[in-house]
This record gives structure tokens, C-alpha cells and sequence, in this order.
């Protein structure tokens, strides 16, 4: 009976060879197939019958989109070639096809996933990864009013106001250690800007902030998953009530909006952005739910991007003590000369130190788009459908400026054509935000620096913090380090401290 028995495991044994060999044999034959019909002259990873796709992809998830941009354009240069859930994408960091890509109409859709977007209410609805242009560019109008023109004169008084109240409250944040949580200060007081400029209705600073945080995170998590995460519980119901609890705390905020409209006896002149799209609503111009995440990517927008911004400016301005020497100096010069208010437009110093900071360690260092049509791009065919990603940090660290890869006030000496230096894109999709962000970046650096001089604990630099750059570049906040100690500064005369 042993004999049948070693035939057959012989037989078994030489069948599971060819089958070996039939499949490596139509994996080769796969491979050339497809390097025939689909040569790409672009670098990047090569396609090895699909895992060079699976490989290139699972880096984006695993260790952040922005991470991955700057491995990849390390490796293989300027313009490469990879695969996010299966669609390839370029990713390009040549200042003369990241000015092509900001400029054209051909780039004004964003991709990322379906199922993701409809976690956060971001699918067809809101401004930052709205896709359908039609409606993105209605909604863009509102955004665009309230960001620009009179309101600006408004926003500095509200800044200033704002950053002095919580100043003013810095004991309640100090710690027995007397450190503050720098960040999450920076991140009280932009909210209640936000909230004084575009919503002014009661709200609890502190649990949005939480409920902000746990978005953002989902939003991280969620955008460009494969659609199988979604399907597994116990990994996106989390996500899934982190984005629906912020959604519910904007209906609720909106509804208290609605009730102060209804009581209001006479309306201000100067509507706020929430009532502007509640009136749209009300006439059918939009729904109700995209007026519930306009209004909501309009209050996380700062939070998100602009206190981390001044977080990671307070950070090199310890490190560059000569660079706050001279904001303080300049300064103090402006208000000499006023005596009463300063002039934001002359303090010339203060903004080439928020200008390179935003160049040497930005926030958000990279954006995504999708090609609507055929176009060419520095030689490179681009087809419709194509992913883009615009890899700025790494093009403002590689061209034109004189020291690109150091902190120095001297690469904003003279005027950066704006080609070489684009912190808020420019184009049809550019940051509807970008003036006010300046603003708002000026008012609040210059209340806070003419009151203190901060010191981050002993060691700590930007370079020693824990970081992440998935959707943006983040502080790792489970750390002690992100603690400053705020110290008076001493008054240098009638006019100014030093």
C-alpha cells in the first residue's frame, strides 16, 4: 500500500511545480504585456506585475502622503510616476509644472476617496476637496466674500482683541511647572477668531477644539483608503462618529444662528458668513447639508493650519533670537513713530520672517489635484483622469532662494517672482484664505510678541519635536516639548517693549 502512496505524493509534488512554473510563466508574461502597451518614460517605481503599485501605495498609507511625496521626488527627481489605490499619480516638484498645474483649468478638481469624502461631507459638498466644479465654484463666491475686501479691516481688531482676552486669561492655561500648552493657546484663540468673523454665536472654545482634533484625524485617516476599509467596522466606525460629532455640532451651531436672525430686529449691514449661506439656503441657491460644511471647513480651517503656522514660528524664532530681535526692534520703530496703532503693511521684517517660515517648515507643503483633460506638461503627456500632487515644500527648498535649505531672512531680500513661492497656490484653486491668513498672522504675532518673549523647554527646536506630514505637517501633541514658557517682556519706553 506504500508505493500508490509515494506515486501519488510524486505526482501531487511535480503538478504543484508546473503550476509554480505555468504562474510565474503568465506573471512574466503579464509584466511584458504591459510594459509594451503602458511604457512610461516618467521615473518612479517599477510596475512588477502589480506589486510596484501595491508597494508605492501601501507607502502612502503607511507612512503619510506628504512623507511619501518627499521619498519618492528624492529618489527619483522632480517628476515621478506612482500609484495611490491603483490610479496613477505623478508627483511633480518643478517650480515650471507646479506654476503649470496652479494656473490652469484644467487641474481644478482634487481626487481622494469616494467612500472618505462622504465620511467627512466633503463629496460634492464645501470648498477644500469639493470635485464638482460647478457647485465648488458657486460656493467658492461666498467664501470669497467673507475673506476678502471690508471684512479685512475687521479682522485686525478682532485679532488683536482676541489674542490680548486670552493673554490676559494665560494663568488659567500655566501649568504648576509654569509652562503652557503653546499650541493648544494659539489654537483657543483662532477658533474664536473664526467664530467672531464668520459664525458670532455662543460656543464652548475648548469642546470644539476636541471635537476639531478628532476630525482632522479622520480625515487623515480616511482620505485616500481603499474602499474595504470602510466595510470593516471595528476600524472605520470611529472615524465615522469623530466626523458625524463635529457635523452634529454644526447643526447645532447653525440652528442657534437661525433662532438670532428670527429675533433680530434689524440685521447688521455686514453679514456674516453664516448668514450669507443661510439666506442661500433659504432661496434655494444651496442645501442645507453644504451649508452645514461650509460653515464647518470655514471654522476648522484656522485651527488646522494657521495656529500650528505660529506654532512652528514661535519655535525658530528662539532659535533665530537675532530675527526676534529685529521684529521686536521694527516694531517698536512702527508704534514709535504712531503712538496709537501700528502699521501692518510697513513692518517689512515681521512679514519676510512669516514668509520664510512658511518656505523652510510649512503646515500644509503639497496639494492634490486631477487632471479634467489631456494636457502636456514640461514634455510629460498628462492623460485625463491623471492624480497630481504638487510637491511645494520640497520646490521651495530646491530653487531660486540663496540658501533653500537653511532658515534665513536674507533668501526674501529682494522680490520671489511668484513662480518660485507659492505657501497658498495660486489659480483658479489657490487659498481663498491667503490675505486673510496674513492678516491674521501679523495681528496676532505682534499682540503676543509685545507682551512676551517665549522659551520652548531646554533642547527643544523644531528639528527634536516628533512630526507627521499625512494631510499636513503636525506636531506629535502626546509630548511635553510643545510646552513654552511665556516671560514678560520689560518695557523699553513709553511705546514698546523689548
Amino acid at each position: 500500500m506504500q508505493q500508490p502512496l509515494t506515486v501519488g505524493a510524486e505526482v501531487v509534488g511535480s503538478m504543484s511545480e508546473v503550476t509554480s512554473a505555468l504562474l510565474l510563466l503568465l506573471l512574466l508574461l503579464l509584466f511584458t504585456a504591459w510594459s509594451r502597451i503602458n511604457p512610461s518614460h516618467i521615473p518612479g517605481p517599477f510596475f512588477l506585475a502589480g506589486l510596484g503599485p501595491l508597494l508605492s501605495y501601501g507607502r502612502f498609507i503607511w507612512t503619510g502622503i506628504g512623507t511619501a511625496s518627499n521619498y519618492y521626488n528624492n529618489k527619483y527627481g522632480s517628476i515621478v510616476r506612482v500609484w495611490i489605490n491603483g490610479e496613477e499619480t505623478l508627483i511633480l516638484s518643478r517650480s515650471s509644472a507646479v506654476y503649470h498645474v496652479l494656473r490652469s483649468t484644467h487641474y481644478t478638481a482634487r481626487f481622494g476617496s469616494k467612500k472618505g469624502l462622504e465620511c467627512i461631507g466633503m463629496e460634492g459638498r464645501g470648498i477644500i476637496f469639493n470635485s464638482n466644479v460647478l457647485l465648488w465654484r458657486k460656493v467658492r463666491t461666498y467664501f470669497s466674500k467673507a475673506l476678502t475686501g471690508p471684512g479685512l479691516q475687521s479682522t485686525v481688531q478682532i485679532c488683536v482683541s482676541s489674542t490680548s482676552k486670552h493673554l490676559d486669561d494665560l494663568q488659567n492655561m500655566t501649568d504648576p511647572s509654569r509652562d503652557v500648552d503653546a499650541l493648544n493657546l494659539l489654537r483657543v484663540v483662532v477658533v474664536d477668531i473664526s467664530n467672531r468673523l464668520f459664525l458670532r454665536v455662543p460656543l464652548n472654545e475648548k469642546d470644539l477644539l476636541v471635537k476639531i482634533h478628532n476630525y482632522f484625524e479622520t480625515w487623515q485617516t480616511v482620505l485616500i483608503k481603499p474602499d474595504i476599509f470602510f466595510k470593516i467596522g471595528w476600524l472605520y466606525n470611529k472615524h465615522k462618529r469623530a466626523a458625524q460629532e463635529l457635523q452634529d455640532v454644526m447643526e447645532s451651531l447653525l440652528e442657534t444662528k437661525r433662532k438670532i436672525i428670527n429675533e433680530s430686529e434689524k440685521l447688521d449691514d455686514d453679514l456674516d458668513f453664516a448668514t450669507e449661506l443661510i439666506f442661500a439656503q433659504s432661496v434655494g441657491e444651496l442645501s442645507a447639508d453644504n451649508v452645514r460644511q461650509c460653515v464647518l471647513e470655514m471654522v476648522i480651517a484656522a485651527p488646522d493650519t494657521l495656529s500650528i503656522s505660529l506654532f512652528f514660528m514661535l519655535m525658530l524664532l528662539k532659535q533665530n533670537p537675532d530675527v526676534e530681535l529685529k521684529i521686536v526692534e521694527e516694531m517698536n520703530s512702527v508704534l514709535g513713530e504712531t503712538g496709537e496703532s501700528i502699521d501692518y503693511q510697513s513692518l517689512k521684517v515681521l512679514e519676510s520672517f512669516i514668509n520664510e517660515s512658511l518656505r523652510f517648515h510649512p503646515v500644509v507643503d503639497f496639494t492634490m489635484r486631477k487632471a479634467l483633460k489631456d494636457d502636456t506638461i514640461d514634455g510629460t503627456e498628462i492623460k485625463k483622469g491623471t492624480n497630481i500632487i504638487l510637491n511645494i515644500g520640497l520646490m521651495h527648498k530646491t530653487e531660486f532662494f540663496q540658501k533653500p535649505t537653511e532658515f534665513n531672512l536674507m533668501n526674501f531680500d529682494k522680490t520671489v517672482p511668484s513662480r518660485f513661492f507659492q505657501p497658498f497656490g495660486c489659480g483658479p484653486r489657490s487659498c481663498v484664505g491667503k490675505h486673510i491668513a496674513m492678516v491674521m498672522m501679523k495681528a496676532i504675532l505682534v499682540t503676543l510678541l509685545s507682551r512676551y518673549t517665549v522659551c520652548p523647554r531646554r533642547g527643544c527646536t523644531l528639528s527634536s519635536i516628533r512630526q507627521t506630514n499625512n494631510l499636513s505637517q503636525q506636531p506629535v501633541e502626546d509630548e511635553h516639548s510643545l510646552a513654552m514658557r511665556f516671560i514678560p517682556r520689560i518695557p523699553s519706553g513709553p511705546h514698546g517693549p523689548h
